[in-house]
């Protein structure tokens, strides 16, 4: 099946099998395997993309569901200016709280960050963070550090907002 999708600000017209998932796709299709696959049953959370800017866990969507959506993945979170890559606020609330250990969960968490963001603002504290964040899971971590990352990232995010509104 032709599929139109625009991934990481890229369109893309793929020709797809039915039962592709949008996970298969992106790691397998196109080579973005930062979108991991982590339990084969959606209940991990690795595989979170942002589609049309809410998060979806990629391995329980069809390739062909997404058609004409734009999706992002954690590939497409920094900009890349001039050939010099700047972390996304919430990538870079990640590797300045330590908010990984082995790394494996850490591209769904920043995007489940960034839906927590979007469904709740910029001022989140902990208990919010750490209930939203049912159905992520990291086997490494107590999870503070994920959180403590979280909340620094979207004030970052909030920051930068207010800092572009103001320019």
């Amino acid at each position: 099946m032709q599929t139109r999708l625009t991934i990481n600000g890229q369109e893309h017209a793929l020709e797809v099998a039915p039962a592709t998932l949008l996970v298969e796709l992106l790691r397998d299709t196109l080579g973005l395997t930062g979108t991991h696959i982590g339990c084969d049953t959606s209940q991990c959370g690795a595989c979170n993309v942002l589609i049309d800017g809410v998060a979806v866990k990629s391995c329980t969507l069809l390739a062909v569901q997404a058609d004409g959506k734009a999706v992002t993945t954690i590939e497409g979170l920094a900009p890349t200016d001039a050939g010099v890559e700047e972390l996304h606020p919430m990538q870079a609330a990640f590797r300045e709280h330590h908010g990984l250990q082995c790394g494996f969960c850490t591209p769904g968490m920043v995007m489940a960050g960034l839906e927590i963001v979007r469904r709740r603002g910029h001022d989140l504290d902990a208990a919010t963070i750490a209930h939203d964040l049912e159905g992520n899971l990291c086997r490494c971590t107590g999870y503070v550090n994920i959180i403590k990352a979280i909340e620094a990232g979207a004030k970052a995010m909030g920051s930068k907002a207010g800092a572009t509104t103001n320019a």
